[in-house]
């Protein structure tokens, strides 16, 4: 199974960015996971016409996309745990907010966003994926996402970048 992960696009007006992402990244994957602030919910409609589609809402999505998704999801795939949250809060690091928000949950790997900050790591025994944006990197340097592939042995996430 192989799943395109993405977070903060922030659309606006101008589709042709993610439109052409879309087609040339993600439309040859299995799912998408979407980590929050969409800005818009045409591009959920987007996602979803063209994968299986799971997400969650941001801390910058309107009240049609927060009533059309949640703030916290959990999915399973091949055995494999998952736990879906954008990562917005007030207190501690993106990073810290995002594990503490699953602390008690039995979950395998974290998805969040919310940094713009492209992260693959683990902390006390669960992967923690951060795709930064394929949209507004701020002040990153490229744009990204995560690819994940998933088989009931094997977790493989690579960071992709580009210009």
């Amino acid at each position: 199974m192989r799943i395109g992960i993405i977070s903060d696009t922030h659309i606006r007006k101008d589709y042709s960015k993610i439109d052409s992402f879309i087609e040339k990244y993600l439309k040859d994957l299995d799912a998408i996971i979407h980590v929050g602030d969409y800005t818009t919910i045409d591009l959920i409609d987007k996602l979803k016409k063209t994968n299986d589609f799971v997400g969650v809402y941001g801390n910058v999505d309107g009240l049609e996309i927060k009533d059309m998704l949640k703030q916290k999801e959990f999915i399973e795939i091949l055995g494999h745990k998952i736990g879906i949250f954008h990562g917005d809060g007030n207190r501690k690091t993106t990073i810290e907010r995002v594990y503490d928000e699953f602390k008690n949950d039995d979950v395998d790997i974290l998805v969040f966003g919310h940094s713009h900050q492209p992260i693959i790591k683990t902390k006390n025994q669960r992967l923690m994926l951060n795709p930064g944006s394929p949209t507004d990197k701020r002040r990153e340097r490229w744009f990204s996402y995560i690819v994940l592939e998933l088989t009931e042995e094997l977790i493989n996430a690579q960071l992709r970048f580009f210009s």
